[in-house]
């Protein structure tokens, strides 16, 4: 029973050794990003703490409106370690989201953050979708100072069902969260991929693919 213990509890460790492996806790006070280096690492090398400003910690604009004159009716304004370098390391972002009156946010997914948003103005229908095999969707429509949290890597998607423009906020759990938004991953990659296997997938003719990725 002794040894069962001690294995169990050796296997935990290396699991939660193998967490903490993704997330380290931060060696310094900050690794504010340096983007005029061509050193490759997992995120963005440091740049010199003696060179460091306030304006490396902030951004300004979030107050301005997004142009939603677009497909879908929407603007994401992002602010991830691309717009605020002193993000490097935290693990953390934001943005804010822009609906023109039935606009969308295209299902997409991030493959490195879980998402909580919440509704400035407006009235947003917010949804994901589980994975294989069950796909359910889980869904409801927000009002004015709700929250809705999206799991790390499902598809999402966030539709205005009111008559005047909606404004969303939301945070994500790392300051580089990437985003794949999958119609343009799925019939806009370069090279794209063979009509024939999409046709197949989609279970479509072939003529409907070709329709498709010409949109992309």
């Amino acid at each position: 029973m002794t040894k069962q213990i001690i294995l169990f509890s050796l296997v935990a460790l290396s699991f939660g050794l193998l967490a903490f492996s993704f997330e380290p806790s931060p060696l310094q006070d900050f690794c504010v990003a340096d983007f005029t280096t061509s050193a490759r690492v997992n995120g963005h090398a440091c740049k010199n703490p003696a060179s460091v400003q306030a304006s490396d910690f902030s951004f300004s604009g979030l107050h301005l409106p997004g142009n939603t004159s677009n497909p879908n009716g929407s603007k994401v304004t992002p602010v991830a370690v691309a717009q605020l370098p002193g993000l490097n390391t935290l693990g953390i972002s934001m943005v804010r989201i822009d609906y023109a009156p039935w606009g969308i946010n295209p299902p997409h997914t991030h493959p490195r953050a879980t998402e909580i948003l919440t509704v400035l103005e407006g009235s947003l229908q917010v949804g994901f979708v589980t994975s294989n095999p069950d796909n359910s969707l889980i869904t409801k429509t927000l009002q004015k100072g709700d929250v809705f949290v999206f799991p790390v890597g499902l598809i999402h998607f966030q539709r205005n069902v009111g008559t005047g423009n909606a404004v969303a906020i939301a945070a994500l759990s790392s300051q580089n969260p990437g985003v794949i938004t999958i119609a343009n991953a799925v019939f806009g990659s370069k090279p794209g991929i063979s009509s024939d296997i999409l046709a197949k997938a989609f279970q479509v003719d072939k003529s409907v693919v070709d329709q498709l990725q010409a949109k992309f």
